[in-house]
């Protein structure tokens, strides 16, 4: 014997299933990686940069410039000293003087990480297969936080020891 459903129990079902399509489209798409940056007529040349720790920062990651993206990150790789080294892809136009930094940032609070530049004021630029003789590490959130806290608790017993004790009363 076969069920009938009602009009609405069909109106439903039909919903849920094109809504459960709908999602596994989204998530199929959302799955291929989307890479915005293209070699599309420009030209490059590589400089190398030597961190501690890259912390959440990948290959393909951005490169930028007062917040201009001039670059990404083809590689890296951990060197005899226990330190990532990275190659960064810059475009070819892009002068970078020889005393600028290299900082690994995230954009926001758990945002993805890329590499921003900070630009020296020398007259000399880092050439093909340069390096960086500037960079600072990235800054991971957790360690950021512990020693928030604990500055916090070190001014709070610091602050009790210089307290004077109130005199304790009988009853």
């Amino acid at each position: 014997m076969q069920e009938k459903f009602s009009k609405e129990e069909s109106k439903a079902f039909n919903f849920g299933m094109i809504a459960i399509m709908l999602f596994g489209v989204l998530f199929f798409l959302m799955a291929i990686p989307h890479n915005d940056y293209k070699h599309v007529d420009e030209h490059f040349y590589h400089i190398k940069a030597t961190f501690g720790r890259t912390d959440g920062l990948l290959v393909g990651d951005k490169v930028r410039m007062a917040g201009v993206d001039i670059g990404r990150v083809v590689s890296a790789k951990l060197d005899p000293n226990f330190s990532a080294t990275l190659n960064l892809e810059i475009k070819e136009g892009v002068k970078i003087p020889d005393d600028s930094s290299a900082s690994i940032v995230s954009s926001g609070l758990m945002g993805s990480k890329y590499i921003e530049i900070e630009p020296g004021g020398s007259e000399e630029y880092i050439p093909d297969n340069g390096l960086f003789n500037y960079t600072q590490d990235a800054m991971v959130l957790e360690e950021l936080l512990d020693r928030i806290v604990a500055m916090g608790k070190a001014k709070r017993k610091t602050s009790q020891k210089n307290e004077p004790a109130l005199p304790m009363e009988d009853f």
